[in-house]
């Protein structure tokens, strides 16, 4: 089973940047096999799926909310998968967490193996 572990957080003013990074460990590996994505979830709200990735990262999705200001991509040579967020505003502070689906999907229900999470805060 793989097991994902979410990096990068922190603390960051409004308007600035933060790169997440989501690395898979685990026996057998098959990051490379799977789409990836990033969920946030900020206290009190639902979980709110943020960017996906293909396998070979020839196609992405973004929400709305997100789409120009965050950017997902991914390493296979080394297991990890990233989330460059720019341009970030208060209500972006949330847990960001990173899971697999075995397929294509812009809704929350065909992700696994979440990882427990990095915290995200954008101070105004």
């Amino acid at each position: 089973q793989v097991h994902l572990v979410e990096s990068g957080g922190g603390l960051v003013q409004a308007g600035g940047s933060l790169r997440l990074s989501c690395a898979a460990s685990g026996r057998p590996i098959s990051f490379h096999n799977y789409f990836m994505g990033w969920s946030r979830q900020a206290p009190g709200k639902e979980r709110e799926l943020v960017a996906v990735i293909s396998p070979n990262g020839d196609w992405t999705y973004y929400p709305d909310s997100v789409q120009g200001r965050f950017a997902i991509s991914r390493d296979n040579a080394k297991n990890t998968m990233y989330l460059e967020m720019s341009s970030l505003k208060p209500d972006d502070t949330a847990i960001y967490s990173c899971a697999q689906s075995p397929g294509a999907t812009r809704t929350l229900d065909r992700f696994f193996s979440w990882g427990q999470g990095t915290q995200v805060t954008v101070s105004s």
